[in-house]
């Protein structure tokens, strides 16, 4: 090839190169057009990023499989990650049990002062104290019957409240909610109804629902919503509020059976409350799935922490120069 010749080849290859890379700006100016037109919008979409592949990466190495649904309740700025996917609830599903409860002493059904007592024949094993009790020799009010299946997550008292309210309006009132992927199919530790796949079950974006629903009182009214927040604030240990600094308040409730770690709950960082729900299943070990939960909880507590404290062009300033919203 002549010298002559490999010099316009040359040019007419530069040529298709710069063409093609103006092609690909384009492209990308399409896609991405607030990243790279604005600067105010474009750090915080980096800085959110890094949270997204944080999680994608806690996620893939988890030995088993994750699902995240998380809502910022001042912005509306969402996480998710297999949200629509189904996992069973294990004791998470006890926040149903409790509006039920709530709900049905609002309409006049019961009050939840009366007294239930403890019978034999409500008593399994797992989690809780009323199994430990005589028979017969103690009585308790709904709502304390209600306050133990959700703080010590009492087993117990879980079946005593589903024969209470009964498990078909449970799940006719997540019907009414447009809850469509949530329902309670069995009692807790009725393993032959587990291997029936009589599971007690819901998605990360169900969850996230139903606690928006309570938080904003959109679901009863604001004192019985004020009523149900207050026991799922009452200190318990679960893998939302683990790795979080003390002093934060987070209304939740955690579940775990075999093969599955899942906690859900509302996080009240000032100036930018959050609700979380994380769940996980066929997990080989359980405490791997709570340990991921609460590595997750943390990454998106930073981040929030973050942006409440920060001025569009990410300088932090002391919390009593941000109004509380």
């Amino acid at each position: 090839m002549s010298q002559a010749h490999q010099k316009r080849e040359f040019k007419r290859g530069n040529s298709f190169h710069l063409k093609a890379l103006s092609l690909a700006l384009g492209a990308l100016l399409l896609i991405y057009p607030l990243r790279l037109a604005n600067t105010e919008e474009s750090e915080p979409l980096i800085l959110r990023d890094k949270v997204v592949a944080r999680i994608t990466d806690i996620a893939a190495k988890l030995d088993g499989v994750m699902g995240l649904a998380v809502k910022d309740l001042t912005t509306g700025e969402e996480f998710l990650l297999n949200h629509n996917l189904i996992f069973p609830q294990g004791s998470s599903i006890k926040v149903a049990i409790l509006l039920e409860v709530f709900k049905q002493a609002k309409e006049g059904k019961f009050s939840l002062q009366d007294q239930l007592w403890l019978e034999k024949k409500d008593k399994v094993g797992g989690s809780g104290i009323l199994k430990e009790l005589g028979d017969h020799t103690v009585s308790l009010t709904i709502k304390d019957v209600a306050i133990l299946m959700i703080l010590v997550s009492d087993n117990t008292a879980t079946n005593i409240l589903i024969d209470l309210v009964g498990m078909e309006k449970v799940n006719l009132t997540l019907s009414e909610l447009g809850l469509t992927e949530t329902r309670l199919q069995r009692k807790m530790m009725d393993y032959r109804a587990a291997a029936e796949e009589k599971e007690n079950i819901s998605t990360p974006m169900d969850m996230l629902k139903l606690l928006e629903l309570i938080y904003r009182r959109e679901v009863l009214d604001p004192a019985s919503c004020d009523a149900i927040l207050d026991i799922l604030k009452r200190r318990k240990s679960g893998s939302i509020r683990q790795l979080l600094p003390s002093g934060i308040e987070v209304a939740h409730k955690p579940g775990g059976i075999e093969g599955v770690a899942c906690d859900i709950g509302v996080v009240y960082l000032p100036h930018r409350p959050y609700i979380i729900c994380a769940m996980t299943n066929y997990l080989i070990n359980g405490e791997e799935g709570s340990k991921a939960i609460a590595e997750v909880s943390r990454l998106v507590y930073d981040y929030f922490w973050r942006l409440s404290l920060s001025t569009r062009f990410g300088r932090r300033l002391p919390p009593s120069l941000f109004p509380k919203k």
